[in-house]
């Protein structure tokens, strides 16, 4: 089985070969470098899975593999707040898409106001800890939950549930009784 994950970074790529690892751990997992269509830090979901969906279909299509992976990051505001969320799309070979959202942690003002001035969270977070890259290992979602859960593990979740409809494809075609 050929992944190919519409992205070159270290994290994305972690979290996308230990989650195939689990389902077949003979799957190639390919990063491709893909042009994002969407801002440096989307606002909004819609923006966000939008950027997500394009990595997923350029990363396939250039490759030809079975799946592509697309992950994007991005900010949503509402009522109660600025939240960060990482959005997951998965494409195959036959057109279907999956799309799963990793877990929604509400920003501090200080950085969500960043963030909506168009600041990547990834280059807050690497000027907060003084750390290049740091984003790639913590992220945000590390910061702020003292370590308790990293990026890499954020975005796990994230694919697992965009996979949702693949892994158990006769759950989601399943007719209504």
């Amino acid at each position: 089985m050929k992944i190919a994950v519409g992205s070159t970074s270290d994290s994305k790529l972690r979290a996308t070969r230990a989650v195939f690892a689990r389902i077949d751990p003979r799957a190639g997992v390919e990063a491709v470098p893909v042009n994002s269509i969407v801002s440096e830090q989307p606002i909004g979901d819609r923006e966000t899975i939008a950027g997500a969906l394009h990595r997923a279909r350029e990363g396939r299509r250039l490759t030809d593999a079975d799946y592509g992976i697309g992950i994007e990051g991005g900010v949503h505001q509402d009522e109660r707040g600025v939240w960060i969320c990482a959005w997951v799309a998965v494409v195959d070979r036959e057109g279907r898409e999956g799309l799963g959202c990793g877990l929604r942690l509400r920003l501090p003002d200080w950085i969500a106001a960043r963030a909506l001035a168009g600041e990547p969270v990834g280059q807050i977070v690497d000027t907060f800890l003084g750390v290049s890259e740091a984003h790639e290992v913590h992220g945000v979602v590390g910061v702020l939950t003292r370590g308790l859960v990293d990026r890499q593990a954020a975005l796990e979740q994230a694919l697992l549930a965009a996979l949702a409809p693949f892994l158990s494809a006769e759950i989601y075609t399943r007719k209504p009784d």
